[in-house]
């Protein structure tokens, strides 16, 4: 098909003049019937390189999503354009679903997205094959491979459907693959001599950057100046509890916004996302699983409260942000410790083969006669005294991969029931890949340190990722942190005021070590405790150990801490101090940063551009971020009326209690017992939304106390 008449399609159904850079010719290959691998960057215009090509082919394109939320996206915008398409997943019932079916087979529908878990249904696949496909679209094509950042088993199934149908034409599209697993989407999908299409990985409107925090209220801090500066934005966390913390605090700064995960039902999760999308509201604040698919355009900043797990996982997740090809800030708030979360999701996801032979033999041990065991994870976890749910869930996968057992699911329940296939065979005789297995760990531990040497890592950010995912010739974006702070302190030979700031810090780092390490100096400290040190912290930990006798206590006192942790991070980079490996990472003098200290070599590197702290410590409307604290504790008696209230109203509205009012606010009205509206806004975290909708109960029962106590 010529490109001119793809450009009339283009203008008939979607309006657009003009294809983006590199969509003509991906659009051109699909729809000439080429197999195709497209590797697009968030917001490049996926969606329109299978949507076209479906409208000017014969027959039905399948397009395969992993998200219920996003088809019904999808298939909205096609609605509203008139265009007939529609889905098939969980969330319609088996009538419903086998109706919709039919309508492909009498060629009701140009597109049809469907669950790559439909493919366990035998039925399913049967009734395709009276079904002249076009071909087939999968979106998110990285869930296919083992070593990408997002693996879905039910993927793997794809190949053996496409072959089962008949090797129809295939197209995949994802946002962020490594060379590994582009081989792995043309493997494991069967793909055919494909046109492989990598339109580029820099995103020239973003602005990446890695704030150094040394505990959470820096993070809080920053998270601050982003919604003050950008409004509009998206926070990750990396658990629900990290969700339900943050959007605690966002609700004592009386800002509006969603949260998302999954220990939300499936309603309220649709409702946050439709108000965000809606633009409702301007902040979310998530696990990962938000934003795929999102369509918002106006997202001005992505934060990342917590490490992501890997590289490809933070690349996607950030380029939610600027689709609109505006400036937007993308932030990694990283601090080392927080690598534990994501040690332990390796460790669920990654059990040993002992765990999973041992989890087998305890369902064994429960089952039935017929096999059949009905426990949740939660009840197996208790059962076995695990204290890792992911190992449950990731050994069960293991168990069904090798038809060891089946699960189903049970009508009207969410507990999905569990059937050993050959009851005689034991723990013992289970057979597994344990290469394959061990492997997969190791690559897991790699996607995190690779991640962790992004967020230490010097130079142009955007580059760095690039590079990352196998891009050449890749210029400084020159708008990231690192090449603004490149443009705006060259790096030069200091002067002596610079110098010898240098040599007291680097003094005080070899005076926290040992000396006779392999390299001259062991470490002892980390950087917090150094920069404490520095600074003359008073903290208990500085007393604990008697840093507070060392000679170099409190020498760059009047230079401060943002300062002083810019400089170290400037001697890590340039190799003058370095730091160990582990959950807590400690911090020495190398050699060449020895010679530097005795002035027996020059240093050459970028000075901090300012020694005063600038992290902004009040919020929006001019809130402090710190609680100030009321005058007086609070009563006792009325604390708890006012919490089994806000019980009731959190109950009434369905929504966590922290959304009704914070155990800060709680505090503050329990001990300053306000009676008019007035009194109780000068409390931080009730703003005018609150004082008119939630308020006045709450009044009631302060008024109430009060009078019956004067009695």
């Amino acid at each position: 098909m010529k490109l001119s008449e793809l450009e009339k399609a283009l203008l008939k159904y979607f309006g657009f003049k003009a294809f983006r850079p590199e969509q003509d010719h991906i659009v051109a290959a699909v729809a000439n019937g080429r197999d195709v691998l497209g590797i697009m960057p968030t917001g490049g215009g996926k969606s329109l390189c299978y949507q076209l090509p479906a409208l000017v082919r014969e027959g039905v394109a399948l397009i395969v999503s992993p998200l219920i939320s996003l088809m019904k996206d999808q298939i909205d915008v096609l609605h509203q354009r008139g265009i007939a398409a529609t889905f098939i997943n969980s969330s319609i019932g088996a009538a419903e679903q086998s109706a919709r079916i039919r309508g492909m087979v009498d060629g009701e529908y140009r597109m049809v997205y469907v669950a790559p878990e439909r493919f366990r249904s035998r039925y399913f696949q049967e009734q395709l094959a009276l079904v002249k496909i076009s071909f087939v679209a999968v979106d998110e094509a990285h869930c296919v491979s083992q070593w990408g950042h997002d693996f879905r088993p039910d993927y793997l199934r794809i190949g053996k459907f496409i072959r089962a149908l008949g090797q129809p034409q295939v197209c995949a599209f994802t946002a962020t693959a490594t060379p590994h697993v582009r081989k792995d989407i043309v493997e494991f999908l069967d793909l055919q001599d494909p046109e492989i299409f990598v339109t580029g990985f820099a995103r020239p409107n973003l602005s990446f950057g890695v704030f150094h925090a040394d505990k959470r209220a820096d993070k809080f801090a920053r998270v601050s100046e982003l919604i003050s500066k950008e409004k509009k934005g998206i926070i990750y966390c990396s658990t629900r509890k990290r969700v339900d913390e943050v959007a605690e605090r966002l609700e004592s700064w009386d800002i509006a916004y969603v949260s998302y995960h999954a220990g939300m039902d499936e309603n309220a999760r649709e409702a946050a996302q439709n108000q965000f999308m809606r633009g409702e509201v301007d902040v979310a604040v998530a696990t990962n699983a938000f934003g795929m698919g999102i369509d918002r355009s106006d997202i001005r900043f992505v934060a990342h409260f917590d490490l992501p797990g890997s590289v490809e996982a933070y690349y996607q997740e950030a380029g939610r942000a600027g689709r609109d090809g505006l400036p937007s800030v993308c932030e990694l708030l990283f601090n080392y410790a927080d690598r534990t979360t994501q040690d332990f999701f390796i460790d669920g996801a990654n059990p040993p083969v002992s765990t999973v032979r041992e989890i087998y033999a305890y369902l064994r041990s429960q089952a039935s006669e017929d096999g059949t065991v009905l426990m949740s994870i939660d009840e197996i976890c208790q059962g076995m005294d695990l204290r890792n749910g992911m190992q449950v869930s990731s050994s069960l996968k293991h168990l069904v991969d090798r038809q060891f057992i089946e699960r189903y699911d049970i009508p009207g329940q969410r507990v999905r029931g569990t059937r050993i296939t050959d009851m005689q065979r034991t723990d013992r005789d289970l057979e597994f890949d344990e290469v394959t297995i061990a492997e997969k760990r190791r690559r897991d531990e790699e996607k995190l340190e690779s991640i962790i040497s992004y967020a230490g890592a010097a130079g142009c950010r955007q580059v760095w990722i690039q590079r990352f995912f196998g891009e050449k010739n890749c210029q400084p974006c020159e708008t990231c942190d690192e090449c603004q702070r490149n443009t705006s302190t060259a790096a030069v030979a200091l002067d002596e005021e610079k110098w010898v700031t240098l040599q007291k810090l680097l003094s005080g780092v070899a005076r926290m070590s040992l000396r006779g390490g392999s390299e001259g100096w062991e470490p002892q400290y980390g950087k917090a405790l150094v920069i404490q040190m520095l600074t003359g912290s008073e903290e208990k930990r500085i007393m604990k150990f008697g840093l507070q006798r060392l000679s170099t206590y409190g020498i760059l006192r009047r230079e401060g801490k943002v300062f002083v942790r810019e400089l170290i991070d400037e001697c890590l980079r340039r190799g003058y101090l370095k730091t160990t490996g582990g959950l807590r990472p400690l911090i020495t003098l190398t050699p060449m940063g020895e010679a530097v200290m005795k002035r027996d070599e020059t240093p050459v590197l970028h000075w901090p551009s300012s020694p005063v702290a600038n992290i902004n410590t009040k919020l929006l409307k001019g809130k402090p971020l710190q609680w100030d604290e009321a005058g007086h504790d609070p009563d006792t008696n009325l604390l708890q009326l006012l919490k089994q209230k806000r019980i009731e109203v959190a109950r009434a509205r369905n929504v966590p209690a922290y959304q009704v009012f914070t155990n800060k606010v709680l505090d503050h009205l329990a001990s300053s017992q306000p009676i008019t509206r007035e009194e109780a806004l000068a409390i931080p975290g009730i703003g005018e939304v609150k004082a008119r909708t939630t308020l006045p109960a709450f009044l009631n029962i302060i008024a109430h106390h009060r009078a019956t106590r004067s009695k």
